[in-house]
């Protein structure tokens, strides 16, 4: 007669393979992955082989511990990349089926213009629509050519520059004469103290005579590309 061979215990069998997988977690948590040196939870480099180590906690090393768990073996974080890929280029393919196939039986949302239906070609217009000018008050020049503020108006301009007036009005006249030239409308000097919107002591160079803030705001880009970088709107007040 033969020998009888001793009984396989299925228990011992499992209890062996789930030791063999808690061993392989363990590994894959405290252990460099290319070298099998030590590592720390928190450490990110391998101190043997310098290469970067996987994380041991988050969402990936879950998932790594279910599929060593699972398989009894895992393939590195890279099949997580790999899956995700191969689901978005499943879900496109889906789509792609999807819409082709309603293409060719004229489902809904792909209807055909008919043969006999003529698109007009659109019309370009002849000219584009400009902005009106501010709305300026009239003004009177002044014997140098320059604009005299009117005695009885209060309004709004555009201040260019301010001078003291301890240092004479010769670079006020200057750079009026310059505002003048470039073509900005009602150029003029203010005496600062003679209105009680101003700071007294100042000579200062305007341009414009304007009914609202409105209308001096719109104006202030044509000053500044006039060479006037620092113009700016005030109201005038006697």
């Amino acid at each position: 007669m033969y020998p009888l061979r001793p009984a396989v215990s299925w228990s011992r069998v499992t209890s062996s393979t789930s030791s063999r997988r808690a061993l392989a977690i363990s590994a894959a948590d405290e252990t460099c992955p290319r070298c099998g040196a030590l590592r720390e939870h928190d450490q990110r480099y391998c101190l043997d082989c310098g290469l970067a180590l996987p994380a041991v906690t988050g969402r990936v090393a879950t998932l790594r511990r279910r599929w060593i768990t699972r398989f009894g073996w895992y393939p590195g974080d890279w099949v997580w990349t790999a899956l995700l890929a191969l689901v978005v280029a499943a879900a496109g393919a889906v789509a792609s089926i999807a819409v082709a196939d309603a293409h060719r039986s004229g489902g809904p949302g792909f209807a055909s213009v008919p043969a006999h239906v003529s698109i007009a070609a659109p019309v370009a217009p002849t000219a584009l629509p400009t902005a009106p000018e501010p709305r300026t008050h009239p003004a009177k020049p002044s014997a140098n050519g320059l604009t005299a503020w009117p005695a009885s108006v209060s309004g709004w301009t555009i201040v260019l520059v301010s001078y003291p007036k301890t240092t004479g009005a010769r670079a006020a006249l200057a750079t009026a004469t310059r505002a003048a030239t470039s073509g900005l409308p009602a150029v003029g000097i203010l005496d600062s103290s003679r209105y009680a919107s101003l700071q007294p002591g100042y000579d200062v160079v305007f341009t414009g005579i304007y009914g609202s803030k409105a209308d001096a705001d719109a104006a202030v880009a044509t000053a500044r590309q006039a060479g006037f970088a620092g113009a700016y709107s005030r109201q005038i007040v006697r």
